[in-house]
Order: structure tokens, then sequence, then C-alpha cells
């Protein structure tokens, strides 16, 4: 395990929090932390004490905001917002989100603006130092006073309620403390407040996609160079010339790559002086719609590591004088650069299931009709090109801008709302489903790729196709492929091909990645 991370202080990346909810990175309170946490609690007590009406603190929540509680119930106030906000509804989100909901909360509460005792942020760190992770539903938050419902139920399990993860298993928060001697914590004035106004429900979800889409992207971009190489396509439209005339970072950044991965390559020379003038635009403009995507893809992460670095409940505590309700739990600043990366990572599924129908025409020589030489008794690859399409059509219906929405809920307090924690739910949705289009673009590719042996390409596009040949073979006649379409899945998903090419690029002394590579590192 790595050295500690100290909440509050240190800077959090999308990478650095995903790696403490998977227990490779320990995080820990620093003496300063501790100071400010109990420092912004002690301005909590001061305001009970003296009876000055602050909302959340003294008063009821959302339209209710005018109702005063006596101090003698104010501890039972903040247990009844837990009991009465946690009404998510549908399956569990994954436990991966759910404990990096707990990582992002506790950094959140670290900054010692939100009035919590020491005790139940330390309780928080405990679930994920042990691994106890609460069960949250994925549906029931509109993103604005927060993910109210779905950190509801995150933080029921404090007082002894709700159900968590534990050892693979779904059990009673109670039925577990019992078994290992713990006890519910009592939360304070404002605490139960403080744990459920956030956006970390939306944020976590926007975390994984921010660390998913970059590897996406970047096998996106090994899978087209492997496929341009398998239909002699051009490198003219890569070359840096052309993109200093239009320098978007992410264009520039794709068009350099590719041509580092092809040139020199002993089939790009063997057609070099070739009939045909101009490639389609799936080959032609992967600069352009690659690059766009990650274009997308860096205002995404720079948008979700302010807000991950952020304060994020209301009331906000700045001392024992000015405590300010505001708006900083309302999810529109992600919800619309969520919005924007689900579009942008569709239409990396959409140029992708053009090259994979492109591939099939047969138009390439030496490359033959639906990727196989014997047809007719033999469908070839065609159906496969079936599964892209409807992947691609069904992120089309996903791609509707959740934050075009809006139901005033709250009695008309919260008469606007993001929508943001359905918009980042969409966005993992539509990742997933175009890491399976890429998937199949890389069988295809792998296949045209072998036609134009004995001719070599550059030796990470080679090393590239190796990696696949090892768990994927070459097709000569119609099998059963779920196998097949599992293994490209996995290459995909596990990054393989983009180690693969790190490593040969290494070995070999060669350029790898184009122009602005800094501004595309997730780490």
């Amino acid at each position: 395990m790595k050295n500690n991370f100290n909440y509050g202080v240190d800077q959090l990346s999308c990478s650095t929090a995903l790696q403490l909810s998977q227990g490779l990175l320990k995080g820990a309170l620093s003496d300063f932390t501790k100071t400010q946490i109990n420092k912004s609690a002690g301005y909590v007590q001061q305001i009970v004490a003296t009876e000055k009406t602050v909302y959340g603190i003294n008063t009821g929540f959302g339209p209710l905001c005018t109702t005063l509680i006596s101090p003698a119930d104010t501890r039972k106030l903040q247990e009844n917002i837990l009991k009465s906000h946690a009404v998510g509804v549908g399956e569990p989100i994954d436990p991966v989100l759910s404990k990096l909901m707990l990582v992002l909360k506790v950094h959140a509460l670290a900054k010692g603006f939100s009035g919590i005792q020491l005790q139940t942020v330390e309780r928080i760190l405990w679930h994920i130092e042990q691994d106890i992770i609460p069960v949250v539903p994925k549906q029931g938050s509109v993103g604005a006073s927060g993910d109210l419902a779905p950190l509801s139920h995150l933080f029921l399990p404090l007082i002894g309620l709700g159900k968590v993860w534990y050892k693979g298993e779904i059990v009673e928060t109670s039925t577990l403390f019992a078994r290992l001697g713990v006890s519910p914590i009592h939360l304070g004035a404002k605490e139960g407040l403080a744990l459920i106004n956030g956006t970390q429900f939306m944020a976590a979800h926007a975390v994984k996609a921010v660390v998913d889409m970059q590897n996406l992207l970047t096998n996106a971009d090994l899978v087209a160079a492997l496929m341009l190489e398998g239909l002699n396509g051009s490198i003219k439209p890569f070359l840096a010339e052309l993109h200093e005339l239009r320098p978007y970072k992410g264009n520039q950044f794709v068009a350099s790559t590719i041509h580092n991965l092809l040139q020199g390559s002993a089939i790009l020379t063997a057609h070099k002086n070739c009939s045909r003038v101009q490639d389609p635009y799936s080959l032609r403009c992967i600069p352009q719609i690659h690059g766009a995507s990650r274009n997308a893809w860096l205002h995404l992460r720079e948008t979700i590591e302010i807000e991950i670095n952020a304060v994020t409940d209301n009331p906000i505590i700045i001392n024992e004088e000015l405590t300010i309700s505001g708006g900083s739990f309302h999810g529109q600043p992600i919800a619309l650069p969520i919005d924007y990366a689900t579009l942008a990572v569709s239409e990396m599924g959409n140029v992708s299931d053009r090259r994979v129908y492109l591939s099939l025409e047969g138009d390439t020589p030496n490359v033959p009709k639906l990727l196989l030489k014997e047809t007719g008794l033999n469908s070839g690859f065609m159906i496969l090109q079936y599964t892209t399409a409807a992947l691609a059509s069904e992120n089309k219906g996903l791609c509707f801008p959740s934050s075009a929405d809006s139901i005033p809920t709250s009695l008309g307090q919260e008469d606007h709302v993001s929508m943001g924690s359905i918009g980042s739910r969409k966005l993992l949705q539509v990742i997933d489903n175009v890491s399976r289009i890429l998937s199949i673009e890389l069988i295809c590719a792998a296949q045209a790729f072998d036609f134009h042996r004995p001719l070599q390409s550059t030796p990470i596009i080679e090393a590239v196709h190796q990696e696949i040949r090892n768990v994927i073979p070459h097709i000569t006649e119609d099998q059963p492929m779920e196998a097949i379409l599992l293994a490209a899945h996995e290459i995909i998903q596990s990054g393989k091909l983009v180690q693969t090419a790190e490593a040969t690029a290494q070995a070999h002394e060669l350029a790898l990645y184009g122009k602005h590579v800094e501004h595309f590192n997730v780490y």
C-alpha cells in the first residue's frame, strides 16, 4: 500500500480517489485537519448554546426551514433526516462506487467547514478501512440539494441502520454491528445535514467515468491505428502541418499519436502510391473525432477535480459569526460536463461502428469481404456489426441530456434541480457500451491486419496485434463468438493494449503519445 493521503489537505485527483477506494492508497487525518474539524464543530456548539437561528442547526429542513427546533431536540433532528431521506430505489450501485462516495465525503468534511464532529469522520474512515461499505440504491437523487437520498442510505449505518456490503454479501447493519461488538454513533447538531448535502453520488460516478473514459480513448487510438493498417489508410491526415492550422489540443494529440504509431510501417509503404485519393471520414477524420472526445474528457476531468476538492454541503460554517446558507450542493456545474462527456463517448462508438462496417465491405486489396476468404456457407464477420449498430443506437437514446430537465421538489423550495445523478449513471452505461463496440472493432481490425502478411507494421502495432492474437485467434470459418467477444472486452477494459504499447515504445526508444500528452494524463 502506498503512503498516506492526507484528507482535507492534499489535492485529490480522480485516480487518487479511485486508488483510495480500491485500498491501493491509505487515507488519514493529519493533526492540522483534526484541529480544523474540531474548530468547526465548536462553532456549531456555540450557535446551539446561544440559540441563534441557523438553518439546519436548529431549524427544520427544506420547506420547514422556518420551523424552530429546541436545543434538546437538535440531535434527534439530525438522525431523523437520515431516516426520512433514505428513500432511494432500484438495484444497489457497485460497492466500489459506494466506497468512493465515502472517500469523497471524508475529504470534503475534512476541510473543516461543515461543523461535523471528529468522531463522526473517524467512523466513516473506519468503514473505509474495514471495507464495510453501505448499500446505496441507484435511483432517487435529482442532483440539487445534494444527492440527498443516496447519501442518506450511505450514512444510515453510522446510526446502526440500513445495510452494508461485508465480505461480498449484503447484511443488515444492526446484525453486523452486534456480531462485531460495534455501537452506533450519536449525531450532533448539523451533522445529519452535513452528511446528506453534497454531490458525492454524482461525483463518484464521474470520477470512475474520468478514469474509464481515458482508458477507452487511449484504446480507441490504438485500435483505430490497427484498423488503418488493415484497411490501407493514409498517414497524411495525421501530419502535424495540417493540425497546426487548427490547433485543438485533442486533435493534435490524436494526430501525432497515430502518426507515431504508423511511421515506418512496411504495410503503409506498400500502398503509398495507390490510386485512392481520400479515405472515408471514419479513417481520415480520426484526429477530429477522437480529438473532440478527448477535449470533452479534459473538460470533464478539470471540472470533476474541482468538485471533489470542494466543500459541497450546506450551510457552510465559516466561523461562529458567519454561517452561509447557499447552493454549493447544486449539481449543475458538473451535470453539464457529464452530459457533454456522454455525447463525446457515444461519438467514439459511432465512428468505431463505421470502421467496423468499412472493414466488411471488401474494398481493400487482399482483405476479403466480411473478413473471411470463404463466404456463402460462412457469414463471416457480418453479424458483429449488427451488435455495434445496436449498441451505437442505444447510446443515442442515452445521450439525451439529463441536465436539460428539471422537476421542482421540496414544495418549491428546490425549484430547479440538475438531474446530474441520472446523467452520471448514463455516462457509465455509455462508456460500457462503447467499450464493447471498440472490442468488436479490435477483433475486425486484427483480422483485416492478418491479410497483409508477410508485410510488417511498426514494432508497437505488431506488439499490439500480437497481444490480441495471444487470446483471440485468426478466424477462418463461422464459430460461436461469445468467448471471443468476452476476451476482446477484457483486453479493452484491462488496459493490456495500452500497457503493451507503452512497454514496446520504451524498449525500442520510440515516441508513442503525441503533443500535449501532459494534458491527457489522468495521474
